[in-house]
C-alpha cells in the first residue's frame, strides 16, 4: 500500500510541496512499520498494541485521502480504489488482533 500511496502522491500539484502528500505518505508507511515493530516484540500483548497503532494510522490515512479527493488531488475512481484497499487492510489487521487475543 505504501508504494501505491507514493505513486499517487507523486501526481499531486507542485505547489502542494509535500504538505498533504507528506502526511499521507507518513501515515501509509506507519501502518506497515508498526506491524513490523509489533511482530518483532516479545509478547502477543505488545504485538496487539502496535497493531492498534497501525489501525489508527489507517484511519488517519483514510481521512487524508478523502481530503485529497475533495480538493481533487485524487480522482474519484482512484480514491474509491484506495479506500477499498484501506478497508481490506483494516479487516486483515482486526482479524489478526482477534486471532492474537484468543487463548492458547
Amino acid at each position: 500500500m505504501a508504494k501505491i500511496i507514493y505513486e499517487v502522491t507523486s501526481g499531486f500539484p507542485v505547489k502542494e510541496n509535500h504538505r498533504l502528500s507528506g502526511q499521507i505518505q507518513r501515515s501509509a508507511v506507519s501502518v506497515s512499520a508498526n506491524i513490523a515493530e509489533g511482530q518483532a516484540r516479545y509478547s502477543k500483548k505488545e504485538f496487539r498494541y502496535f497493531l492498534g497503532i497501525s489501525l489508527g494510522s489507517l484511519a488517519e490515512l483514510e481521512t487524508l485521502l478523502i481530503i485529497a479527493g475533495e480538493i481533487t488531488y485524487i480522482s474519484e475512481p482512484n480514491l474509491a480504489e484506495l479506500l477499498a484497499l484501506t478497508d481490506e487492510i483494516t479487516r486483515m489487521i482486526k482479524g489478526l488482533i482477534k486471532h492474537l487475543s484468543k487463548p492458547i
